[in-house]
């Protein structure tokens, strides 16, 4: 009888053993919103650096890692900022768990963004300081490129701002 009792303890940490992968696997897929989904999370206008600006609906994108883990990021209008906050500052970032952007580690938070012309994209706070660049890689092979997207690629999401991107990993 304890046999028995030790075969089926056994056979069932070897079952729940083997839900575990697929479920971490779960985790870490990635899908990018589009429709009434990505309309849903994105939001309306963007506050930086003391100014809100209207979020540019048709230069947005969203992708959850999972179940509940969220990057949302849009272009907004920056008509009304300074011309050298309109040079660093495209528009948001937001994530609502850790990330990497080509393996550097991004806090959970919101940001204003932008792509450069010397290959870099920088994180902003809030208040404009910066707190990651890094370089991006160009994708030759993209036939029409918008100026922001994201797509789901084997070394993780690709964020684009035009043919320049970066990629995002879940942490």
């Amino acid at each position: 009888m304890k046999n028995f009792y030790r075969l089926a303890v056994a056979l069932a940490v070897l079952i729940a053993a083997s839900f575990l992968p697929g479920n971490a696997r779960a985790q870490d897929s990635v899908t990018v919103l589009a429709g009434a989904e990505l309309t849903r999370i994105v939001p309306p206008g963007f506050y930086f650096q003391g100014l809100s600006a209207p979020t540019q609906m048709r230069n947005a994108a969203a992708a959850r890692f999972g179940d509940k883990r969220y990057v949302i990021v849009g272009l907004v209008d920056t008509s009304g900022y300074a011309a050298d906050v309109r040079a660093k500052y495209e528009g948001f970032f937001i994530t609502d768990s850790e990330v990497k952007i080509n393996g550097s580690g991004l806090a959970v938070g919101a940001y204003g963004f932008g792509f450069s012309d010397d290959g870099k994209m920088q994180i902003l706070d809030l208040a404009g300081n910066q707190v990651l660049s890094v370089s991006t890689m160009k994708d030759a092979e993209l036939k029409r490129p918008r100026p922001l997207m994201m797509m789901k690629a084997a070394d993780g999401l690709r964020f684009y701002g035009g043919k320049d991107y970066v990629t995002i990993r879940a942490r």
